[in-house]
């Protein structure tokens, strides 16, 4: 029972450290997730450069 409940517990902290990263990036603005210049990413302002 212990060897099935172990991965289970790995398989869930991975997932709920992903799922964090993603929330904390768009709560930052980034737009491209894991882009080391995200940032200052031109397609961060794409939409107000227009017209």
């Amino acid at each position: 029972m212990l060897a099935t409940i172990i991965p289970l517990v790995i398989i869930a902290l991975i997932l709920f450290f992903a799922i964090r990263y993603i929330v904390k990036s768009k709560k930052r603005g980034d737009k491209c997730i894991g882009c080391p210049v995200a940032g200052t990413c031109q397609k961060k302002h794409s939409h107000t450069e227009t017209a």
